[in-house]
């Protein structure tokens, strides 16, 4: 007689099939918010228009679907659908690495040299970064409690203050190379858990998150850079 105990280790399907849920969780938050960097990117462009039009545009972000919802509905569906993807993705992230320790428990003397990219190595790190970064970035340009002109500023006057200081620009930085290698590991782990990618799309994947990740961490660098440089403000 077999008796199972509620301690048990579940059995290898079990682990598998719990291991692809929380990959496929992880993949689609991502997706949320890629999604989202890639329409906060374009909006933040939206600098080089100047004060007027960019307050403008800030403006409306708040104001979407007026009048057939009060101000600021839109907005708020928005950010608890984000809240929702950040927390199923940290969820996801961290079950994972618990997982996988779990299943090697004790580490081997002489470890065999795996072949992984510098993003792959440190995605959990970088994670952290940008969650404390995400935070900063909200308490800084959208409450602007941490902002150098306050809360009573316009969106416009809060970006230009913020970054006319190089260490502000520096954090930012920091933050968005994090971001650039966490999104080019992230597609390509993507399009593997989704089964969109195989050995002979390997070499597309691979160059399209390269290029991707290059270029959206480009577009966020740009405003900053160039208020910095004096060439906006």
């Amino acid at each position: 007689m077999t008796v199972t105990h509620s301690g048990q280790r579940r059995t290898p399907k079990a682990a598998k099939t719990s291991s692809v849920f929380k990959k496929a969780v992880m993949a689609v938050s991502g997706i949320i918010l890629v999604l989202y960097l890639v329409a906060h990117m374009i909006g933040n462009l939206k600098i080089f228009s100047g004060r007027e039009s960019f307050n403008g545009y800030s403006e409306w972000i708040r104001t979407i679907g007026e009048p057939a919802v009060p101000a600021q509905t839109t907005l708020w569906i928005i950010r608890v659908v984000l809240l929702a993807a950040v927390a199923a993705h940290i969820w996801a992230a961290v079950s994972l690495w618990r997982q996988a320790k779990r299943a090697r428990p004790v580490q081997y003397v002489a470890r065999k040299q795996v072949a992984q990219s510098y993003a792959s190595r440190t995605m959990r790190w970088g994670g952290v970064i940008l969650a404390l970064f995400v935070i900063y970035h909200i308490l800084d340009l959208t409450a602007g409690v941490a902002n150098p002109e306050g809360t009573a500023s316009t969106p416009y006057d809060r970006v230009i203050a913020g970054f006319s200081n190089p260490f502000i620009t520096a954090v930012y930085i920091v933050a968005l190379l994090a971001l650039g290698f966490h999104l080019r590991h992230g597609i390509w782990s993507a399009t593997q858990t989704l089964g969109q990618s195989n050995k002979k799309r390997e070499r597309t994947v691979n160059a399209f998150a390269t290029v991707f990740a290059v270029v959206l961490t480009a577009g966020f660098l740009i405003p900053p850079l160039s208020i910095l440089s004096g060439l906006v403000g």
